[in-house]
């Protein structure tokens, strides 16, 4: 079971984009303590030094589904500005988010077609009469790479796949960066008021010692056998 999550400040101030640092911890921590492999692989610094923007984390495990709903919604915390000595402002809120997962573009060199072809530009007569140029296409996604860097065929093959690999991991990079501009409006959906969980202090501790896990488990898992029984 794999779960994606957008940790953020939306349009918050640096207090909150600090709320967001401590939440991600949480989430790391207590993902570990169930033992759910738990991966942030998109990180926004915020303007101050140890915040966070925003985050995504990929949380992967039995109980993904779970954890995720114990999460999600909105994040208060109840303390003093961490910026503002003077501030009077002692609630900040922000948002967790679940994301759509993005389908990876898996690769497999049996997905992969090599078409021997004849080399052009310089070096003499020998690479413009023997094909041993190689243009190998990874044929799920039409991407497509050549290699003329040898005169050996069995070499351009092996550039090529590299080659391929290197374009494949690139466009999943910019399927990630479309991904995350879709969910800019997350940004702007962060809502005060009905907190999911609330901190307080420095410390930063729950205010209230609620098992909302275990809660929210039992309700799914009720869910699912009435279900079974429609």
């Amino acid at each position: 079971m794999e779960k994606i999550i957008q940790i953020t400040s939306g349009r918050g101030p640096a207090e909150c984009t600090w709320v967001v640092a401590q939440v991600l911890k949480k989430v790391l921590q207590e993902a570990e303590s169930l033992q759910l492999k738990a991966t942030v692989f998109q990180h926004e610094a915020g303007q101050e030094n140890g915040t966070v923007a925003s985050a995504m984390v990929q949380i992967i495990g039995n109980e993904a589904d779970e954890f995720v709903a114990s999460w999600v919604g909105t994040i208060q915390w109840i303390g003093k500005s961490t910026f503002r000595k003077f501030h009077k402002r002692s609630n900040w809120f922000i948002g967790i988010f679940e994301v759509d997962a993005i389908q990876s573009l898996a690769f497999s060199e049996k997905d992969i077609q090599y078409q021997a072809m004849r080399s052009s530009g310089a070096g003499g007569q020998h690479v413009n009469k023997v094909s041993s140029a190689i243009r190998a296409t990874h044929v799920p996604t039409g991407i497509s790479v050549v290699s003329m860097d040898s005169r050996s065929q069995h070499q351009n093959k092996k550039l090529a796949t590299e080659r391929l690999l290197l374009k494949l991991n690139e466009a999943q990079l910019n399927l990630l960066k479309q991904q995350f501009q879709s969910q800019w409006t997350n940004q702007l959906a962060v809502e005060r008021g009905n907190p999911i969980r609330t901190f307080e202090g420095s410390d930063f501790k729950k205010l209230k010692v609620e098992k909302k896990f275990k809660a929210v488990r039992q309700q799914l898992k009720n869910e699912l056998k009435n279900e079974k029984y429609r």
